[in-house]
């Protein structure tokens, strides 16, 4: 097979590259180690790669080179096929003379080889006349990418006065080219701005300073552009550019100073301890931390009045008020300030010193101030039951100004709501006004207050008086004591111990004596000496029905001056007793058992008289409730009045009680009238027509109504009870309703009720009655 490639050739005689072209020669034979002869089978072809330039620019398809095969004999029969990437696509095959074509520009850095495979195939049968071979296409590179940094701009910094050759940062840039082949991807940096500041390495990248000792103080931002260039450098080759943005770091290297050498402050006299008298400030040209200061003040008659600090914020010096100032005894101070840098950096301490001084006057102005008293307090003592008027002490108050004014002093009532005390408005002396208790209250806290006549301006003190006891109370019992004595108690027997208290409290503690105003035959005291005594029985054979109790009056003295004493009465009980002296009873209960009625009794006996009127009241209503009310409740008018009494007939079993053709009355009934004084019972009254006359029976009188009621268009649609009231024909009674009565009532006659049997003995009473009534 023979590859003619005119590009190739000229390619590999120019750089010594070559395709591996391999022609089996016929014949040749080897021995192997055993001596035997080996014979290779003759292969028709057989090649390794293709070069081809990528960005070819030329019109048309590149050519790439031509296959041929030994058993094309060039009749037309042989197919050439081609097979793998970019086959039939990237790359085409003349089938008939072998000749290969890139139908495009390629790039290698889009895909640097093709494999690819091409074989021989008879066109008539379609058989291969010869094994598929693989072969490579590589693409061959040209410098036709610039080097590209992987930021537009970088940011960097660098402390000022840092020594030539400080690392500031490394950039790096890529070419997409093929570092294999020739410098189309070798770069060099180089600095195209930002010089004589800085530089740059031109094989790593790395900026580093040029200068010595650059101050961020004169210049703090740098702007430097670096060039990648590829080709080594040389000219024609591509190139590509970043901007470097470098700030220079602060450091300690500027020391504060004051603007001024001397300061002037003024504050009132009255400024009050920790104020504010002003500020002072030092300015520092370095940023952050190293340009904290703090202050101190060195010297100066005012360094034990006024006191420096330091404000973080605004890293400016505040003076303020260390003592109560007093225009009247100093009215200017001085102070030597110090203003120092908090971080110093060792390595920049020869451009120092890092600290400055300064001089502060201060003048004190003058303030109308209120008085001002001698003490910050006053303490009193007075004996109580001093009579009022005596006086207690004297506060005194003055005018600190240079011009005195007249001072006035009183007493705060809110503090002296009692008004105990009294002050002199010229002098100050406090008296008091009542007698003073200690027991009710033995320390008093009132304000006085001291006024200027001239400006108002008030000041107050607090006064605390205490009042010293004086024995004025006697002492009593310390308790209540319910003492009691057995009926079968023996003389010299303890009975009670007491004790006492007082109110006083004298210096040296309370000493008590106990003893009896008289003689008493039953009850003897003991005095223990220790503020307590025993009461003991004289005798035994104590009878609580003879004496149920003993007042014995017990007199308690103290020792204090003037002596106080008081008689306490000591009530004792008799008792009676088991034998082991526990009490039973004592004498009220023992009175009562006496009489014969114990508790248990007298509680049972008004129960019983609880429970009888209980019984009389009930039994009262009862009978009240049985009175009958009059059967008539108004005379004047009977007709339109319903009577009401209690006879009942036997029911519809009973036929012997009246007759019922008695009820049989077609001459009278009632017409539709409806009643005025109570709510219709029903929606729709039924209607009624005249009555049948000529002695209709009952029963076609029934039926008469029901077809009416049947055929009535305003009768309800529900089941309804119809009620006729119809008393039937030939009644002797007629109707018994006085409403439809055809005379007036002066014209009836009442007298055939009487003929109507026993059921009607008490209508025919009350209507007779009433009659008779009338005539008379």
């Amino acid at each position: 097979m023979i590859i003619n490639q005119v590009t190739f050739l000229l390619l590999s005689c120019l750089l010594g590259w070559s395709s591996a072209l391999i022609r089996p020669v016929p014949g040749i034979s080897t021995l192997d180690r055993d001596g035997r002869t080996l014979h290779r089978t003759k292969r028709g072809w057989m090649w390794n790669s293709f070069f081809l330039l990528e960005e070819w620019t030329g019109t048309g398809k590149q050519y790439v080179g031509k296959l041929h095969s030994d058993m094309d004999t060039e009749d037309g029969h042989v197919k050439y096929v081609l097979t793998g990437d970019g086959a039939g696509t990237v790359f085409e095959i003349d089938e008939n003379s072998g000749d290969i074509h890139a139908t495009r520009r390629l790039d290698r850095e889009e895909k640097a080889s093709y494999t690819l495979s091409a074989k021989a195939v008879n066109k008539t049968s379609g058989q291969d006349l010869e094994r598929a071979s693989e072969f490579i296409i590589k693409i061959h590179d040209i410098n036709d990418n610039e080097p590209k940094f992987s930021k537009d701009t970088y940011v960097a910094s660098v402390s000022e006065m840092s020594n030539v050759g400080a690392f500031v940062m490394r950039v790096t840039a890529t070419d997409a080219d093929d570092e294999a082949y020739g410098n189309s991807a070798k770069l060099v940096y180089s600095i195209l701005q930002g010089q004589p500041y800085f530089s740059v390495e031109p094989e790593t990248g790395i900026i580093k300073t040029a200068l010595p000792n650059m101050i961020r103080e004169n210049r703090e931002h740098y702007q430097v552009v670096i060039q990648a260039k590829d080709m080594a450098g040389q000219m024609g080759g591509l190139s590509g550019t970043t901007t470097v943005n470098i700030t220079l770091m602060d450091v300690n290297n500027s020391p504060p100073r004051f603007p001024h050498s001397t300061y002037h402050l003024s504050t009132p006299e009255s400024a009050e301890i920790g104020s504010s008298v002003g500020r002072i400030k030092a300015y520092d040209a370095d940023v952050g931390e190293n340009a904290e200061m703090w202050f101190t003040i060195l010297d100066g008659d005012g360094q034990d009045v006024f006191n420096i600090i330091t404000d973080s914020t605004s890293q400016e010096g505040v003076i303020i008020v260390k003592k109560q100032l007093d225009y009247e005894s100093k009215r200017l101070y001085s102070l030597r300030v110090q203003v120092t840098n908090t971080h110093i950096d060792r390595r920049f301490e020869h451009l120092g010193p890092f600290s400055d001084t300064a001089m502060v006057r201060i003048t004190v102005t003058d303030v109308d101030e209120p008085p001002l008293f001698s003490r910050a307090l006053y303490i009193f003592e007075v004996d109580e039951d001093t009579p009022a008027g005596s006086s207690l002490g004297t506060v005194s108050a003055r005018d600190p100004d240079i011009i005195n004014h007249l001072v006035k002093y009183t007493i705060d009532r809110h503090t002296d709501l009692e008004r105990l005390f009294n002050i002199d408005s010229n002098n100050g002396t406090i008296s008091t006004l009542q007698v003073l208790d200690r027991e009710t209250s033995k320390w008093h806290n009132i304000s006085v207050l001291a006024t200027e006549l001239s400006t108002a301006l008030q000041t107050r003190v607090p006064v605390f008086i205490k009042v010293r006891d004086v024995n004025d109370n006697a002492p009593e019992f310390a308790m209540f004591y319910e003492t009691f004595v057995c009926e079968n108690v023996r003389a010299g027997q303890l009975i009670q111990t007491i004790s006492a208290v007082d109110t006083d409290e004298p210096l040296v503690g309370h000493k008590f004596v106990f003893s009896l105003s008289t003689i008493n035959p039953n009850f003897t005291i003991f005095d223990n000496e220790d503020n307590t005594a025993r009461i003991l029985t004289r005798r035994g054979g104590f009878n609580r029905r003879e004496m149920n109790s003993y007042l014995l009056p017990v007199v308690i003295s103290d020792n204090d001056y003037p002596i106080q004493s008081s008689t306490s009465t000591l009530t004792v009980r008799v008792c009676a007793c088991d034998s082991r002296g526990n009490v039973q009873t004592c004498s009220t209960e023992a009175l009562l058992l006496s009489a014969g009625l114990s508790t248990g009794a007298l509680v049972a006996i008004l129960l019983c008289i609880l429970i009888l009127l209980m019984i009389v009241v009930l039994f009262a209503a009862l009978r009240r409730q049985k009175k009958k009310e009059p059967l008539i409740i108004s005379k004047e008018d009977v007709r339109d009045n319903v009577v009401s009494y209690n006879d009942e007939g036997g029911g519809e079993e009973d036929t012997q009680a009246f007759d019922i053709g008695t009820l049989r009355n077609p001459e009278v009934i009632d017409t539709n009238k409806l009643r005025r004084d109570i709510m219709p019972e029903m929606l729709f009254p039924f209607r009624r027509t005249s009555p049948i006359k000529d002695n209709t029976d009952v029963r076609d009188f029934i039926n008469g109504r029901l077809q009416e009621n049947d055929s009535d268009p305003t009768a309800p649609p529900y089941d309804s009870l119809a009620t006729y009231a119809y008393e039937g024909n030939g009644s002797l009674a007629e109707s018994l309703s006085s409403l439809e009565s055809a005379a007036t009532e002066g014209d009836q006659e009442f007298e055939y009720l009487s003929h109507w049997g026993p059921q009607f003995k008490k209508l025919a009473d009350m209507y007779i009655g009433q009659e008779s009534q009338r005539e008379t």
